[in-house]
């Protein structure tokens, strides 16, 4: 079947086009096979394309290390689908052939950049009625990956999310972008940190107060604001030694980021000592924090169907809307990954598979 692959890592000339990638087939009874209609990028696949995570993602693809070395490749990257399911395993009962439907597939499994694809059948949902293909597959990786952020790891959800002053560093990325409309749907009050080209698509996604972080001093500028009960950053590096600071203390006031040392701590140091110094790092953060009045916590993109199934009627009572950058046809995939390299995206890369271009 038609793919784009890599068989070695390294940068955008890796990528590799083949009409004769095998063709997925069912290996356990919960999975589902989908015909990709639209797929997406995230700045996962830029990593993934140059090597990042993967002793981790080996190790989760072959624990027992039975398949020899190289078992990854080739590797088909891509995280998001929107599409029809083809074929189902035969404990799934909640989809059928010629479903629509979208997921974001885990980077240990084979990528979405391919004619079909294999899923769990509870990494799938129903897609939104309301968006097309295209629109479909910018949301579900940033959805889930927020989701997990807000709501699974910083415990903010629609009952008790009224009212709250939310912080969100890096907001017009996809996950950002995300991010806003899911806490203002929640009744939040939220504050977008963004350039200045991006703050009138943050009004247009329900922000309150948009921050140009290029205007002057990021952290004075937000220490002229109220305290924040909750914040997400989405950009990590020096945002962290100053960022604990805007939180109200002792309010059970929470700090989430998304950009972690995990997987290159692994990379670094191998799968043991990388889990140890992982899990070092990010205990030692959790105690210093917490004497101080404040949750530290990180985050991670997590698959699941229901997850994506609340995301769905999110999107198609209107309270959450696809932001995208650019779409590319399948025979652009290089395009869209120099696209995505270049930054300052506002929204996400799509890619249309089923295009004839």
């Amino acid at each position: 079947m038609p793919s784009w692959v890599i068989d070695r890592y390294g940068r955008n000339d890796v990528l590799r086009f083949t009409r004769n990638m095998v063709f997925p087939i069912i290996h356990f009874p919960n999975e589902v096979i989908i015909k990709v209609h639209a797929a997406s990028l995230n700045p996962i696949d830029l990593s993934m394309r140059s090597g990042y995570g993967a002793t981790a993602l080996n190790m989760k693809r072959d624990p027992l290390k039975i398949k020899g070395s190289d078992t990854e490749f080739p590797l088909t990257l891509g995280r998001d689908v929107s599409g029809v399911v083809m074929e189902c395993g035969l404990s799934v009962s909640c989809f059928k052939p010629g479903d629509e439907v979208w997921a974001a597939i885990p980077p240990w499994k084979q990528g979405t950049l391919s004619e079909f694809v294999v899923a769990s059948g509870n990494e799938v949902s129903f897609k939104p009625k309301c968006l097309s293909h295209t629109e479909a597959a910018s949301l579900p990786y940033v959805g889930l990956t927020a989701w997990s952020a807000v709501n699974q790891v910083g415990g903010l959800n629609r009952n008790n999310c009224s009212g709250k002053r939310v912080l969100i560093l890096g907001a017009s990325g996809g996950v950002g972008t995300f991010a806003v409309q899911l806490v203002k749907a929640w009744g939040a009050h939220v504050t977008a940190v963004c350039s200045h080209d991006a703050s009138t698509l943050m009004k247009k996604l329900g922000a309150d107060d948009v921050i140009d972080y290029k205007s002057g001093n990021l952290e004075e500028q937000l220490k002229t604001l109220p305290l924040f009960d909750f914040i997400l950053d989405n950009v990590g590096g020096s945002t962290e030694k100053w960022a604990l600071d805007l939180l109200k203390k002792w309010s059970g006031a929470t700090y989430v980021t998304l950009v972690t040392p995990f997987l290159i701590n692994m990379d670094r140091l191998g799968v043991a000592d990388g889990m140890l110094q992982t899990g070092v790092t990010v205990g030692s953060k959790t105690v210093k924090h917490l004497f101080k009045g404040v949750h530290y916590r990180w985050a991670f993109f997590m698959p699941s169907g229901p997850s994506l199934d609340e995301i769905a009627e999110l999107v198609d009572s209107g309270k959450i809307q696809p932001v995208i950058d650019q779409v590319f046809s399948f025979s652009e995939v290089p395009k869209a990954f120099l696209k995505l390299e270049g930054g300052h995206a506002r929204g996400k890369t799509v890619i249309d598979v089923i295009s004839k271009k």
